[in-house]
């Protein structure tokens, strides 16, 4: 067993180790480069903020009776 072991990691370590890595090259021709990317502008979170108060709930059958069509259907 530690023949066969060592005939399936030999290759696999000898080949790990003889290989190169591909040689990495920067260019602007990527579309994902930082020269396409807008600068972010600044932007408040509260800056849409209204500030409302409860109010007390409409009579909802004069809502109901307007949105009703019109017509004895």
């Amino acid at each position: 067993m530690k023949l066969t072991f060592l005939v399936v990691a030999f290759p696999l370590f000898a080949s790990g180790c003889a290989s190169t890595l591909p040689e990495v090259v920067a260019s602007a021709g990527y579309p994902d480069s930082v020269t396409d990317v807008r600068p972010v502008r600044y932007q408040s979170p509260i800056g849409a903020y209204t500030h409302r108060v409860p109010v007390d709930p409409k009579p909802w059958r004069g809502l109901n009776d307007a949105q009703a069509p019109k017509g004895g259907a």
